[in-house]
């Protein structure tokens, strides 16, 4: 849209049938932002008018593309990437069609289809496909404590231990693990690893039988799958509100979210470190893994005589609210990827900037959020302090609650940019670069509306002057953006521009 406005052609290419990625999901536009008055242009005038219901929100952005006349090729992306020197100059495109609730078409079942030329691009997507295939530098997992001097970096100490035998037969560590969990890498706390935190759906749920779509269990069910589950239930006994922080978890402005206080909740643990690097027939079926687990859970949780009975009958009365999402029988079109591949771009964001220990000169508009990494890994683990066996989670934290440092911070252009000799006309305002500290804290959607919009504004300016992104002229771009009413920096004490 800003392209657009700012007078270039456009052309969207969007690999789903919808617009608006998690906005259009379950995270409602003006949510994950804790101070309003940060967040200026577009997102502040248009997006957060959209609405609180994602089928709404999902509307409003197809009829603001529809009605600026930008073209868009829906359940289409990028498949290869042509390049002359430092610079991009055609995408060629593959079939993505999502399947009834959503799921991305496997690699495999894709076919070429189309090509698509131009003079400036920008990867806004959550996977980073197009900066990847560039061969644009980048990174995945969690950086080690002495790379960027971040106390909170790498692994952490555990967090939600329960003295729940792990081996499938008790106390007999030859017969193996329970089904969800994985052995324990064993790196000290501030080891670098290539884990990243977990993804889940923000679902709506229903008793009301005129929207209600029922969740049934998945082909191949077994209730073996959920042992886990049922040791983590016996541990809990008639706690219903401990119960509930596994399904549905807990209530985030009116839609479901992972309950990261539980050892077990609405969403698989672990399965995300191979969607970061991972093809298309990787994510699909890391998608589907999704869905199938919180099918399972559903039916566990429902019919095991293990639960309780009054949880038992809440929990069957419940199916997904088919009136949120009806094209999808219920289900969010976007599963929640929160953090994939990081820009290794021309400026690293981290706990530094976060915490407004810096001050860069070339910002491009604010974040503010505290440090928000939901678990990483669930683990056998002996407690510190009693050395009994149990299990845990690993990686989680939230740092400075919502309002982080208490004032905002502000992402650099460089942040977005890659280098050089990498590429010339590429801009990232997603997958930016970033620590896995610094990202966790920027990662809010309506921080990726406010960069993007700065990065269309970059690429029209770069394409006007006929120079690679890196020699853009930052004085003009950020004169640009405060015209169209970014709020590209603040003092402690109050707004300013």
């Amino acid at each position: 849209m800003t392209a657009h406005q700012e007078g270039a052609s456009v052309i969207l290419i969007e690999p789903s049938r919808w617009l608006g990625g998690m906005l259009s999901a379950g995270i409602k536009p003006a949510q994950d932002c804790p101070m309003p008055a940060a967040v200026g242009g577009l997102t502040s005038r248009a997006v957060f008018g959209f609405g609180t219901n994602p089928y709404d929100v999902q509307r409003a952005f197809q009829d603001w593309i529809a009605g600026a006349g930008i073209e868009v090729i829906f359940e289409h992306r990028v498949r290869s990437v042509i390049r002359t020197h430092n610079r991009i100059t055609a995408v060629q495109l593959e079939t993505s069609t999502p399947d009834k609730w959503g799921v991305p078409l496997p690699a495999s079942d894709a076919v070429p289809d189309g090509e698509v030329h131009a003079a400036v691009f920008i990867d806004a997507s959550y996977e980073g496909d197009l900066m990847a295939l560039a061969g644009v530098r980048y990174r995945t997992g969690r950086e080690a404590r002495e790379a960027y001097g971040e106390e909170p970096a790498g692994v952490r100490p555990v967090t939600n231990w329960t003295p729940i035998d792990p081996y499938l037969v008790p106390g007999d560590r030859a017969g193996g693990l329970v089904p969800l969990l994985e052995p324990d890498h064993g790196l000290p706390v501030g080891a670098a690893d290539d884990y990243t935190q977990a993804y889940n759906y923000r679902f709506y749920v229903t008793a009301d039988p005129t929207r209600r779509a029922d969740l049934t269990p998945p082909d191949g069910y077994s209730p073996a799958d959920y042992e886990l589950v049922r040791r983590y239930v016996a541990h809990l006994g008639s706690d219903t509100e401990a119960l509930r922080g596994i399904f549905p978890g807990w209530i985030n402005s009116g839609e479901y979210n992972y309950q990261r206080a539980s050892l077990i909740t609405n969403a698989p643990v672990g399965v995300s470190r191979a969607y970061q690097d991972g093809d298309w027939d990787v994510r699909s079926r890391i998608w589907r893994q999704h869905i199938d687990y919180l099918r399972g859970l559903h039916h566990f949780l429902s019919t095991d005589p293990a639960v309780p009975a009054d949880f038992r009958a809440a929990t069957a009365a419940y199916g997904l609210d088919a009136s949120v999402f009806p094209d999808t029988d219920g289900w969010p079109p976007q599963l929640y990827v929160r953090v994939s591949r990081r820009l290794d771009g021309l400026y690293t964001l981290t706990h530094a900037d976060v915490i407004n220990q810096t001050r860069p000169r070339d910002s491009i508009g604010l974040a503010l959020f505290g440090v928000d990494v939901y678990p990483v890994r669930r683990v056998p683990r002996h407690n510190p302090e009693t050395g009994q066996l149990g299990v845990a989670t690993e990686g989680d934290m939230f740092i400075g609650g919502h309002l982080g440092t208490g004032y905002p911070y502000g992402v650099p252009y460089r942040a977005i940019a890659p280098r050089r000799s990498d590429c010339g006309n590429l801009l990232v305002p997603v997958c930016l670069s970033a620590t896995h500290i610094g990202y966790a804290a920027t990662r809010m959607e309506p921080v990726f509306c406010v960069l993007a919009e700065s990065a269309a504004v970059a690429a029209v300016q770069s394409l006007r002057a006929g120079t690679d992104v890196q020699d853009l002229d930052i004085t003009e771009l950020q004169n640009r953006l405060v015209d169209r009413g970014q709020v590209l920096a603040w003092n402690a004490g109050g707004e300013s521009r």
